[in-house]
C-alpha cells in the first residue's frame, strides 16, 4: 500500500462526520501500485478480512466496494459471485460506484499509530503537518503493521526505509512479534 486514509462515502449526505454520518458508510481510501499488487489481490484481502454473511444493521458500517472504473466494478461482481458460491450463501456486500469521499476526521486516520505515544512521536517530528502525516507511506505501513497486518519478513525487510529511530524499530519488531 502506497497510503490509506480513512473516510465516509456512497451516499448523498453533504459534509459528513463520525457524529453526523447521514447515508454516508465509513470507508478506507486505498491507494496501491499495482506492480506490486493487483485490485484483484487487494478484493482478496478484503474478503479474507471480514464476514459479508451478515447484513449490516446500519448504513454507517455496510460492507461496500466501491470502484472507478468499469474494469473494478466488473472485477468486484466477479469476487463478490466466487464469494457466494464459495460460502454458499447470500453476500450483502454492495458494489456501488464511489462518488464522493469525504475524509473521516483527523482522530480517525491512522487510529493504530497514533495509539501508540513512543512511535507517534516520531512521525510528528517528521510530518509536523497533519496532511504530510496522512499521505505518509510509512505511516500507513506502520500503521498497517500496528494491526497486525504483513508478515514479520515483510517487516523486518522494509522497516529501514520507513525513517524510524533504532529504538523505535525495537518497539515496532517487539509489538509486531507478540
Amino acid at each position: 500500500m502506497i497510503r490509506t486514509r480513512v473516510g465516509y462515502a456512497g451516499g448523498t449526505s453533504d459534509s459528513p462526520t463520525y457524529h453526523n454520518i447521514g447515508d454516508q458508510s465509513e470507508t478506507i481510501q486505498i491507494d496501491y501500485d499495482p506492480s506490486v499488487i493487483s485490485y484483484a489481490e487487494l478484493l482478496e484481502l478484503f474478503w479474507n478480512n471480514h464476514t459479508p454473511t451478515y447484513r449490516s444493521a446500519s448504513r454507517q458500517y455496510a460492507s461496500i466496494i466501491h470502484y472507478n472504473t468499469e474494469e473494478e466494478r466488473l472485477l468486484a461482481e466477479k469476487s463478490l459471485k466466487e464469494q457466494e458460491e464459495t460460502l454458499g450463501t447470500k453476500v450483502y456486500t454492495e458494489i456501488v460506484p464511489l462518488g464522493t469521499f469525504t475524509l473521516a476526521e483527523n482522530y480517525h486516520q491512522k487510529y493504530y499509530l497514533q495509539n501508540r505515544k513512543e512511535l507517534m512521536s516520531e512521525f510528528t517530528a517528521m510530518y509536523p503537518d497533519f496532511e504530510d502525516f496522512l499521505q505518509s507511506t510509512a505511516a500507513a505501513r506502520v500503521n498497517g503493521y500496528l494491526g497486525y497486518n504483513g508478515t514479520v519478513e515483510t517487516l523486518n525487510a522494509e522497516i529501514d526505509q520507513m525513517g524510524l529511530s533504532p529504538e523505535a524499530q525495537e518497539i515496532l519488531l517487539q509489538f509486531f512479534r507478540k
